[in-house]
């Protein structure tokens, strides 16, 4: 089973429009998404935001289309980009809403699987 990241959510100061979430250092990488209140499996945690984009960098999030090779990327801007890479993952992407795949305590990093 993969290591459980938690902080204390009660010191960490939040000017997030999400409620359900907060950004701070990762254990994994760089800046991580963690939850800020319980999230029950199935739910909606939130949405990436940001514009089309047509080229790859750090925070763009693929979507593919109808076609294995019709995909369309968005340049996150909201605190979603921050969601990193776990092979077991506690939540997943359908096109840019993220849910919970199972019960994610106060606290635990939310993570998806990139796909790689």
């Amino acid at each position: 089973m993969p290591e459980i990241f938690r902080y204390d959510i009660e010191s960490m100061a939040s000017n997030q429009v999400n409620k359900l979430v907060f950004v701070t250092r990762s254990p994994i990488h760089g800046q991580g998404l963690f939850a800020a209140e319980a999230v029950a499996a199935g739910q909606l945690i939130g949405v990436y935001e940001g514009p089309e984009v047509a080229e790859d960098d750090t925070y763009v999030l693929w979507i593919q289309g109808d076609g294995a090779d019709d995909w369309t990327g968005y340049d996150g801007k909201n605190e979603m980009r921050f969601m990193n890479h776990s092979d077991a993952p506690n939540a997943e992407m359908d096109g840019l809403n993220c849910y919970a795949l199972c019960a994610i305590e106060p606290g635990t990093e939310i993570t998806i699987d990139y796909g790689w």
